[in-house]
């Protein structure tokens, strides 16, 4: 049996919309904040069993449609030789910075069934215990999401170092982006072999970028991820965060299904998309937060504009907030259930 998930994103007629959250398995849950007091996320992360057990809990609660993989888009840069640490409060942190040419001739090609084994070994588990028409999404990171953590040595508000280094080294920056897109095809290809449904790219910082330099610096490295991924048999995710602007490079960059932030309007977002591809998307995370009446609406009002097209995932336009109440999460997997067009 194909996944619903799967049939969803080649566009297939389906009987109802699927439902799965970003960051679904996290710190919304009192389960996972219970390991979570014992381990660290990257021991986690490295111990198959755990990461399987994360990986299963929403779904035991929820029943969403899919289960992702529970892991961190940063892992392969760890291999790759970055010295990767997560700080409290601050989040991920990068020892060794990229700041010139030689650091990224540095950078090492990795074999993602060895360097991540861990990860794989998770998703086998995982798939076998989920049932067949729940689908298992594997994911990594985009090339330019991993190179502004690469360069800006974590998170950033600005990426003032990263565009800078793009716009004063632009063949360095290239030969890194060819580098990253590498390892990201690779790894993705080794999630499918290892039980993956569907994959998901997050570009999760390129929306500071702006039509034109997305079009020069970020495109031309995007094609051979997504190329790798559809001769591996799996349909692919493309998500970016703030990308009203890029949505039409988005597309022509790649992917089955793109993702939509709430900063767009579904219906609009999917004209622009283009009607060949699927969109997954787009409740705004905050929405949970607010009346369960009010989740309700907005939900409607999602499906109300997808209107019963082949091609729509639910999703929210961003991750799951920490703060989330588990009955708002409840509330919107039952309109979702309770109003998809069918």
């Amino acid at each position: 049996m194909t996944p619903l998930l799967a049939r969803v994103c080649r566009r297939e007629p389906v009987g109802r919309t699927p439902v799965w959250l970003m960051r679904q398995a996290g710190r919304y849950l009192p389960e996972y904040r219970a390991v979570r007091q014992k381990l660290s996320l990257l021991e986690i992360c490295a111990r198959p069993d755990v990461t399987a057990e994360v990986t299963l809990q929403p779904i035991r609660r929820f029943d969403f449609d899919a289960a992702i993989i529970f892991a961190d888009i940063l892992l392969p840069l760890v291999p790759m030789g970055a010295e990767l640490r997560f700080a409290r409060d601050e989040g991920p942190v990068i020892d060794n910075a990229i700041t010139c040419a030689a650091d990224i001739d540095r950078l090492r090609a990795i074999v993602p069934a060895e360097s991540l084994a861990p990860t794989l070994s998770a998703l086998r588990l995982v798939r076998t215990a989920l049932s067949p028409d729940t689908a298992l999404i594997g994911f990594a990171g985009a090339p330019f999401t991993l190179a502004s953590y690469l360069i800006e040595g974590g998170s950033s508000r600005r990426f003032t170092l990263t565009k800078s280094f793009m716009y004063n080294e632009p063949a360095a920056f290239d030969r890194l982006m060819q580098k990253l897109a590498r390892v990201t095809a690779e790894y993705l290809v080794a999630q499918i072999r290892a039980g993956a449904d569907v994959v998901q790219v997050f570009d999760s910082w390129v929306g500071w970028l702006g039509p034109d330099d997305y079009a020069r610096f970020v495109k031309p490295h995007m094609p051979a991820i997504f190329d790798a991924v559809r001769a591996a048999g799996a349909p692919a995710i493309h998500f970016g965060v703030g990308t009203p602007g890029l949505l039409e490079g988005m597309r022509d960059a790649g992917g089955d299904v793109i993702g939509l932030d709430w900063r767009c309007s579904l219906d609009e977002g999917w004209r622009r998309v283009g009607p060949d591809r699927g969109v997954q998307g787009n409740l705004d995370p905050v929405v949970l937060l607010a009346p369960h009446d009010e989740i309700t609406r907005r939900t409607r009002d999602i499906l109300h504009r997808a209107a019963g097209r082949p091609g729509h995932i639910f999703n929210l336009g961003h991750g799951i907030l920490p703060e989330t109440p588990l009955e708002a999460v409840q509330t919107l997997v039952g309109s979702v259930r309770e109003y998809s067009p069918r």
